[in-house]
């Protein structure tokens, strides 16, 4: 009697997930979802933050229900797409910025003040404007992977950009999808980043995402914090100082031999890379003092700088 019962009630089960899963997803019964696009949107400001030396903001504007391509249909010629892959889930979804944003984010990480009028051109997008995209991009799929680790231990894995809104393709233009856009402000100017997750993704999820999280204590412990304070700071870590770095060939490293002499382009003037677990620091230039090696802080590395270089040499 008890078999029956059990067996009648996961059946019961069964056929509520599957009306569930036919009727759509109700974002009155995910909660969860807007605390993971919050904590998206706070964790676009903390990546950009570290590229650009102007104060960038993001906020969630709004999430929806609808179809997918009547999402993308209002972006047609005026966003490029980001098309991203998400294994554990077996499916794919879409990050895609518009023209405004695209052009903020321009001026942003070139070191515009905001006092030139903002671009209003419709025009096809530039070479640096997709790679500023695509290197946007790939900051994109490390917050996603932080933001939803709340409900789900996923990574995410930019495949390919668009710029025509008819080859983002996920799925069949008709299927139901959430769509969250999220407002840029920089430089007295701003953009719409929007993100586009099928509802195939998120109903095996629809049970942690229906979750409601209580409310975070803000309470400080001033003793707790100092102690945090002083153990930090004695924190041993290791620094090291680069003459030079170059790629060489597999085959080169295999024909190396002992006693072989390398012939570096540095001279002696040149400046060393001071950096600490791979995170540059200083330029130094080396020197001597009581019979050892020195170096002497030269000029601080400007990450904003460096990702420009970067952007330029592709």
């Amino acid at each position: 009697m008890t078999d029956a019962k059990t067996d009648a009630k996961k059946q019961h089960n069964d056929i509520r997930d599957m009306l569930l899963d036919a009727a759509g997803l109700s974002l009155e019964r995910l909660p969860m979802l807007n605390v993971l696009f919050d904590r998206m949107a706070t964790a676009c400001a903390d990546a950009l933050r570290q590229f650009a030396t102007s104060q960038s903001y993001f906020s969630l504007s709004s999430v929806e229900n609808g179809r997918i391509g009547d999402a993308l249909e209002g972006y047609e010629g005026m966003a490029i797409a980001g098309i991203f892959q998400a294994d554990s889930w077996d499916s794919q979804l879409i990050v895609g910025f518009d023209r405004d944003f695209i052009y903020s984010m321009i001026e942003v990480l070139f070191g515009g003040d905001g006092s030139e009028p903002p671009v209003e051109d419709e025009r096809n997008f530039t070479n640096i404007e997709a790679r500023i995209a695509q290197l946007l991009f790939e900051q994109i799929a490390k917050v996603l992977k932080a933001s939803f680790a709340l409900v789900s231990d996923t990574d995410f894995k930019f495949e390919r950009q668009e710029t025509r809104m008819d080859f983002a393709i996920i799925g069949r233009r008709n299927n139901l999808a959430v769509t969250a856009k999220f407002l840029l402000q920089a430089l007295n100017r701003g953009g719409e980043m929007f993100v586009i997750i099928p509802q195939s993704a998120l109903t095996p999820l629809r049970h942690a995402l229906s979750r409601s999280t209580p409310t975070e204590s803000t309470g400080r412990d001033p003793k707790w914090a100092q102690k945090i304070r002083e153990e930090v700071s004695r924190t041993a870590v290791k620094v090291r100082a680069i003459l030079e770095q170059r790629d060489i060939d597999l085959g080169d490293v295999a024909e190396l031999k002992v006693g072989q002499v390398l012939t570096l382009r540095a001279t002696p003037t040149s400046r060393l890379k001071l950096e600490s677990a791979d995170q540059p620091l200083f330029w130094c230039r080396l020197g001597q003092a009581e019979g050892s090696y020195v170096v002497c802080l030269d000029d601080q590395i400007n990450p904003q700088q460096e990702f420009i270089d970067d952007v330029l040499r592709r």
